[in-house]
């Protein structure tokens, strides 16, 4: 989500009144990330320690378990002020890490397979929640005028949490070891949580007149009506097939690393520290490509062309994986080409495709936008990394290599390219969906 807001025009005053408000809505953003990034490699060494061949369960039960807490999250909402679920969920996240770091201390509380499974669903479940209820905290708080000023610098701050978290990771981790980082995390989400309390503070005293009824109305309808635009509307299931091609890359350059890091590192700290080194690497790239390559080709050229870019880059790189003797030797700075074909797909997924897709979403009915990608970016995008690590699983019995899933791969990068071409195209030959069209049921 980071990625999608700063591709507005980020460079617009501050006004006077602002500055307060906005500095701490920055710093809640930067520990939100930060905090999911500190211990997201922790996620990644479990994942390599029990291999990739495990990993169709991991999405499986994240996909079950995201359904499951999706109501239980709108319940809230609808029974009290967001005011008071904003801070109970962080405080619910907070509470989970300490304890989970019992669990980490001693190994003989868990199995490695029990609590690698656990802490991977709960970790994609945090990090979907805290993203989420950030930015339906900051448009309680800020009104349009000002989140069209405001929400690219806000957005900024994400970016540089997700370079912050694993650097801490990596310089922390060999010192205290890997259950204090969830220690670290918390804290993070600790300071979040003060940022939280302040900005009511502040909204309720200087922010722009908002109706109470307007702030606990619900966006979007539920997840039952935007399944059904997937498949009625030829845009939708287009932009499905997009994240699913997507996910083709994604998944399956995340399932080649993690088996390169399970049989290449022994111990649970030298994984958790490639995993951090990974995640930098990718965070850098992602904020390169947002400040000197996105910023500039999304408003001259369009959504279609930052895709293209997205995916021949992708390509090439997964070139890499296919015409490497050995895709596990050390090529550049110590990464194999396994590793090098996940940090460019991902970087550039973040950094250039997240942005392009999202904005394709600009210019459709609004209730298109909260219903249909809703689905698309929670039902679609969980089921796509459960049946491609599923047929991983089938194809690896049939006696498929890493080149073999790289090329695979290649294929749904070019796919992909021309896929969000011909949805670009189609988009910007529609007239844009006037703000105030009323939402169909």
């Amino acid at each position: 989500m980071a990625s999608h807001a700063t591709t507005e025009q980020p460079q617009r005053r501050v006004h006077s009144g602002e500055w307060h408000a906005v500095a701490l809505s920055f710093a809640y953003f930067f520990c939100v990330l930060a905090a999911y990034y500190v211990i997201r490699p922790v996620r990644e060494q479990l994942s390599a320690a029990v291999g990739s061949t495990q990993l169709p369960w991991f999405y499986g039960a994240t996909f079950l378990a995201t359904l499951a807490l999706t109501p239980v999250f709108a319940g809230l909402i609808a029974r009290w002020p967001r005011r008071i679920v904003v801070p109970l969920v962080y405080a619910f996240f907070i509470a989970c890490l300490f304890a989970f770091v019992p669990l980490f201390a001693r190994p003989d509380l868990l199995s490695p397979r029990t609590l690698g499974t656990v802490f991977f669903v709960w970790v994609s479940v945090f990090n979907l929640f805290v993203v989420s209820v950030f930015w339906i905290f900051m448009s309680d708080i800020w009104n349009t005028e000002q989140a069209r000023r405001l929400f690219p610098i806000i957005a900024v701050a994400g970016t540089f949490g997700a370079l912050a978290g694993p650097a801490l990771t990596r310089s922390l981790v060999d010192v205290i070891g890997v259950a204090p980082l969830l220690l670290v995390s918390a804290a993070l989400l600790g300071v979040a949580l003060v940022c939280i309390v302040l900005l009511g503070r502040w909204a309720r005293m200087h922010g722009a007149p908002r109706s109470d009824a307007a702030q606990g109305a619900p966006v979007g309808g539920s997840m039952f009506d935007g399944l059904r635009q997937v498949f009625a509307d030829p845009f939708m299931r287009g932009m499905a097939i997009l994240l699913l091609l997507a996910d083709g890359i994604g998944t399956v350059n995340y399932a080649l690393v993690a088996d390169y890091s399970g049989a290449t590192f022994v111990d649970a700290v030298s994984r958790t520290r490639f995993a951090a080194e990974v995640d930098q690497y990718a965070n850098a790239l992602t904020v390169l490509t947002q400040l000197f390559l996105t910023r500039w080709l999304l408003p001259r050229r369009g959504p279609g062309a930052v895709i293209l870019v997205w995916a021949v880059v992708s390509m090439l790189a997964l070139c890499l994986v296919i015409f490497s003797p050995d895709p596990h030797a050390p090529l550049l700075a110590g990464m194999p080409a396994v590793a090098l074909a996940l940090i460019v797909s991902r970087g550039l997924a973040y950094g250039m495709a997240e942005p392009a897709r999202h904005s394709l979403y600009t210019r459709v009915p609004r209730n298109v936008r909260y219903k249909g990608q809703n689905a698309v970016d929670t039902a679609v995008w969980r089921f796509g990394d459960t049946a491609i690590a599923l047929g991983m699983n089938g194809l690896r019995a049939l006696g498929m290599s890493t080149g073999g899933f790289a090329s695979l791969s290649a294929l749904a990068a070019f796919a992909a390219a021309t896929l969000g071409w011909r949805l670009s195209r189609r988009v910007e030959q529609t007239p844009a969906a006037p703000t105030g069209q009323p939402v169909a049921s």
